[in-house]
């Protein structure tokens, strides 16, 4: 495995694609990381990537199978060589942006999948109750965001310690040829966890965690505390 640190580079990139790189649905940014990897018709996807802006300039963080390559003179790229050694009982501190979803039955027993936030406002019926009696919105998306963590992590061995859960954000991406946009949402989570079996979290990090990879979610960053 590897990981990857990338950026258009702002000085010699054509103008129309700096903005297609800042401006871009997260969709396309995925097609965008793809030219990154040699042309393969028969590949599927093998990396995960999460989008970042700091001192407001755009990078990517990818984790990917293959190497990416790409031309020097429009972007950046440096990368490791992501060999993860953990041990049983390691505390790790972590960033993950995830769309976190629950699956729930319809009454003719159809199986679908609901934003958590939105779940646990149904669940509260909070649509009907007095404004005055709603629970502080910041309130149940922690926890609603904590608790849908925990019981993943459980399931790939590790225990979550501390979690901070915030950035909600409902996201509308375009695909080409489709009639209408695909909706998804994602969380931005950062905390502390215990390690307790290395082999299934170490997959866990490799394959990443929740749906919509495609749009930037499911890369779960470690280091060492």
């Amino acid at each position: 495995m590897f990981i990857s640190q990338i950026r258009l580079r702002p000085d010699t990139a054509p103008m129309h694609l700096a903005q297609q790189f800042d401006n871009s649905s997260t969709y396309r940014e995925h097609q965008l990381i793809w030219q990154l990897f040699p042309r393969d018709p028969n590949a599927e996807r093998d990396f995960l990537f999460r989008a970042e802006k700091r001192n407001g300039t755009q990078r990517y963080l990818l984790l990917s199978q293959r190497q990416p390559e790409a031309d020097p003179a429009i972007w950046q790229i440096e990368t490791k060589t992501y060999r993860p050694r953990l041990h049983s009982g390691q505390r790790l501190a972590f960033q993950l942006r995830a769309n976190p979803v629950v699956t729930r039955k319809n009454a003719q027993g159809r199986s679908s999948r609901h934003d958590i936030v939105m779940d646990a406002k149904k669940q509260i019926g909070w649509s009907t109750l007095p404004t005055a009696e709603r629970p502080h919105l910041p309130t149940l998306i922690q926890q609603a965001g904590e608790r849908w963590l925990a019981e993943r992590l459980a399931r790939h061995g590790a225990n979550l310690e501390a979690v901070r859960v915030d950035g909600y954000q409902p996201q509308n991406s375009h695909k080409k040829g489709a009639k209408k946009p695909i909706t998804h949402s994602s969380l931005d989570f950062e905390g502390t966890l215990q390690v307790e079996d290395p082999e299934p979290f170490t997959q866990l990090l490799y394959t990443g965690l929740g749906p919509a990879k495609a749009f930037g979610c499911g890369l779960l960053l470690v280091r060492r505390l």
